[in-house]
């Protein structure tokens, strides 16, 4: 195994971990799930750094952990699509990985964060539609008289959307002031 491969795959065990420990310490909004935190920093900048597929390994290990760690899984399904599929969907931010690296190259700021915003936001958003299905299918029971469709994009939104805009602001800050992140040393 060449060095660069061991970095990375240390790497993602380390951000992954991180994840984790950024989840823990978050802003709790619901009691029964849901909290405005840090966790997808770790994820995108994994995605940011090495590509896509090692943004996509280290949102299934950051999922994995939260659903070892005590999460709220009541179906297989449901932990699946909430823990596993929609923090590996966070990894798809890595689409924008080749478009930040140039901006990077060419000390455009500017490019750098709508890019970083860009890929942020996909990933984001893809995690948040995981969210809002596994509300509407399995957690139907909390929306009572309201239409589910709904109470699920309400619900899913109160915490996700200020995390997506916490996590691109926070993205934004790093890269752009630490544009040597992006850098994979040998």
């Amino acid at each position: 195994m060449n060095n660069k491969r061991l970095l990375m795959m240390v790497e993602i065990a380390v951000f992954a971990a991180i994840g984790l420990v950024l989840d823990q310490v978050s802003f709790k909004l619901w009691p029964q799930g849901g909290s405005i935190s840090l966790v997808m920093v770790p994820i995108v900048l994994m995605a940011f750094r090495w590509g896509t597929i090692a943004g996509l390994i280290t949102g299934l290990l950051v999922g994995g952990l939260q659903a070892i760690m005590g999460g709220y899984i009541f179906t297989p399904l449901q932990g699946f699509i909430d823990y596993f599929f929609a923090f590996t969907a966070v990894g798809l931010a890595g689409v924008m990985r080749n478009k930040i690296i140039n901006a990077s190259k060419k000390e455009s700021k500017k490019q750098m964060v709508l890019y970083i915003s860009i890929g942020t936001f996909i990933g984001g958003m893809l995690r948040y539609i995981a969210h809002t299905v596994s509300g509407i299918v399995f957690f139907a029971e909390y929306a009572g008289k309201q239409n589910v469709y709904w109470y699920s994009i309400i619900y899913n939104g109160s915490y996700m959307i200020p995390a997506i805009i916490l996590t691109i602001i926070v993205a934004a800050l790093l890269f752009t002031s630490a544009p040597r992140l992006l850098e994979q040393k040998r």
